[in-house]
């Protein structure tokens, strides 16, 4: 049957698909809409498999809260090219689908977002971009005790969250961007493994002597070291504040009934995820 511009242009106004494919897709299903959206489906996840080994280093990595900042949900979306992730529908896709997770109340590909699983959207996105897209990323994150802060950076590119126990929630932000500033990899000294500080001595034991420091004096020197350099490089409460660079993260809560930080989150794109939790 002959299919119209004005038959094509609605499916295009349903499905967000490139207009040739919406016109295949009605003479495929001889006219019928319902069947002509589901091929349409159905090429998308043909795009998105053949599309799938395609590199993805840019995308938006975002983190969203409950209005009692007892629940967050956060996601990383990947695509091949910065100029995907600055486009607005993409962003929006991204927004619906963690504020779909924070809804549903947990994170994943299968939660169900205005209809459809999170997968199912991504698979759409392929069709329509006709770019590899992949959730890289999708937390839920709960805070049993205390409230949660977030912070999602201004280049979308990176997102975390922390956990704390305080009534300042402006102070916890703060601690937030910190995360993303300094992207530590533990939250404590004492997760820190015992070999890699180990290591760490050894190192700038190394160092102190080949300053041509006694062994001794070389050893105190590098246990200095570790505790100012090492540890503040790694270590989340014992980096200084980005506010001043001069207070510790843990100095800085105390001093600002910010209470303390039991977990963080950091999401980016483009790179592994990483968090850290307080043992209980």
């Amino acid at each position: 049957m002959a299919i119209s511009a004005a038959d094509v242009k609605k499916l295009r106004e349903l499905t967000d698909a490139p207009m040739m494919d919406c016109k295949k897709a009605l003479e495929e299903a001889d006219g019928d809409f319902d069947k002509a959206v589901q091929i349409l489906r159905e090429k998308g996840a043909s795009a998105s498999a053949k599309k799938a080994g395609r590199a993805t280093k840019e995308g938006i990595a975002r983190i969203v809260l409950s209005a009692d900042r007892k629940t967050g949900a956060g996601i990383i979306v990947e695509c091949e090219t910065d100029f995907v992730s600055r486009n607005d529908d993409f962003k929006a896709m991204v927004n619906k689908l963690v504020e779909g997770m924070l809804a549903a109340g947990k994170a994943g590909g299968d939660v169900v977002v205005d209809g459809q699983s999170v997968s199912d959207h991504i698979t759409e996105a392929v069709g329509k971009i006709r770019e590899n897209i992949q959730v890289r990323a999708a937390e839920f994150f709960t805070a049993s005790e205390g409230q949660l802060a977030a912070y999602n950076h201004h280049d979308g590119k990176w997102a975390s969250v922390v956990t704390y126990t305080g009534d300042n929630a402006d102070a916890a932000e703060k601690v937030a961007i910190q995360v993303v500033a300094y992207k530590p990899e533990y939250l404590k000294k004492e997760d820190v493994p015992a070999d890699l500080i180990a290591a760490e001595l050894a190192t700038q034991t190394k160092r102190a002597l080949d300053e041509g420091k006694p062994e001794e004096v070389a050893k105190n020197i590098a246990q200095g070291r570790v505790n100012k350099e090492f540890y503040q490089a790694t270590v989340l409460l014992e980096q200084l504040i980005y506010t001043d660079n001069k207070t510790k993260v843990t100095e800085f809560l105390k001093q600002n009934n910010g209470g303390d930080v039991t977990a963080y989150t950091l999401l980016a794109v483009g790179q592994n995820a990483g968090s850290e939790e307080a043992e209980a």
